[in-house]
């Protein structure tokens, strides 16, 4: 079983025993975290496509670490023109281990829902005669 989250403005495939690597979330490690905005569901056999979100599923995680990423260096220069500009970057990341892909059954499906609402209509029909 596999999903597709939401967070930090990007998505990332996971599933159970993943360990990805995210935008930087303001927990701390050993603590856990519960990613509600699920895009896409799968078991292999069915897909649950959200619009934009699936209901009633949800992955649940553990940070695992909070830390910075390589050293990117940024170099402007101009030739000829004695301008030199050297600028660093390290972006900060939370790693998440993924512990579980949890999709809760709907507690009444559009059938059953159907079914049930159908006698209070034929009573209020006949009320309204």
């Amino acid at each position: 079983m596999f999903a597709i989250v939401e967070t930090g403005g990007k998505q990332y495939r996971v599933q159970e025993g993943d360990v990805i690597t995210v935008e930087k979330l303001n927990v701390e490690a050993g603590e856990k975290i519960v990613f509600d905005k699920v895009l896409m569901l799968s078991d292999g056999e069915t897909v649950k496509v959200g619009a934009p979100y699936v209901e009633s599923c949800n992955v649940t995680g553990t940070v695992v670490e909070n830390g910075k990423g390589p050293k990117v260096i940024i170099f402007k220069y101009k030739a000829k023109k004695d301008y030199r500009k050297k600028q660093g970057h390290r972006q900060p990341y939370t790693m998440i281990k993924i512990d579980k892909v949890s999709a809760r059954k709907a507690r009444k499906t559009v059938a059953k829902a159907a079914e049930e609402n159908a006698p209070q209509a034929e009573a209020a029909e006949a009320t309204s005669e």
